[in-house]
């Protein structure tokens, strides 16, 4: 994996993660609380969605990368996945412009098989519209899992060996970090709605991230509760396995 960098400061005298990934949670709950069906979720999700791309970008976060769908949703009810699925479409022909029109550049990681070909399509269109922003990177992880995407990078690493294009003994921390999907370290994890855990999210990404919890459910997570958990990793040392004084060296 790339080393890890100390956060760099800002004009504001802030200290700034380059990378935010964000567990979107509790949509359902959200819904739920107030004798809605689970997709009214999922649509007011969208909301919290673009006021957090918005801040972001405002913000000066390099990547920022949502939890959209995992590979295990597919086990959900077929009739969620299916509205989901919709909501995933509906997104890429509405909000893809605008991102376009704001410099942002849109990625999706994952396993692109397990969707309909009118959403790779719009996939590869986004993707190709996009590609030459120099904005916020926006990453979208649907059908996505981190043992997933760890053992994709090891199967073409095993294929590469057995093509005699690779020495086995030439694989290593940054082999493996070419190949899976995301080579970008993780320097901050938001999850919503209070659960405390990672979810099979970016398991290589996240090796040296700081974890954020609030109990804030997804549709009412805005920039207001981006900013505190912003605030909330500046206040935060990151040592990378070195000891104060030598952070104090580098002027960290």
């Amino acid at each position: 994996m790339t080393s890890p960098q100390p956060p760099q400061p800002r004009a504001d005298g802030d200290t700034l993660p380059r990378h935010v990934a964000i567990i979107m949670d509790g949509n359902n709950r959200w819904a739920k609380a107030r004798g809605l069906s689970g997709i009214r979720g999922h649509h007011a999700g969208v909301e919290a969605v673009r006021a957090v791309i918005r801040r972001a970008a405002e913000r000066g976060v390099e990547t920022l990368t949502l939890f959209a769908f995992s590979s295990e949703n597919w086990k959900r009810p077929a009739a969620e996945v299916n509205a989901l699925m919709e909501l995933f479409l509906m997104a890429l022909k509405r909000e893809v412009k605008k991102l376009h029109q704001h410099d942002i550049r849109l990625s999706v990681i994952g396993d692109r098989a397990g969707f309909s070909r009118a959403i790779q399509k719009h996939i590869d269109q986004a993707e190709a519209l996009t590609a030459d922003n120099t904005g916020l990177h926006l990453v979208i992880a649907a059908n996505y899992g981190g043992r997933w995407d760890i053992a994709q990078a090891a199967r073409r690493l095993g294929e590469r060996v057995a093509a005699s294009q690779l020495a086995a003994a030439a694989i290593d921390e940054s082999a493996l970090d070419g190949e899976v999907s995301l080579t970008a370290p993780v320097d901050l994890c938001i999850r919503t709605s209070g659960e405390r855990r990672i979810s099979n999210f970016l398991l290589w990404q996240l090796a040296y991230a700081e974890l954020y919890f609030t109990p804030v459910l997804w549709p009412d997570f805005g920039a207001e509760a981006f900013d505190e958990a912003l605030a909330d990793f500046a206040g935060r040392k990151r040592r990378f396995g070195m000891t104060d004084e030598q952070l104090e060296a580098q002027g960290a």
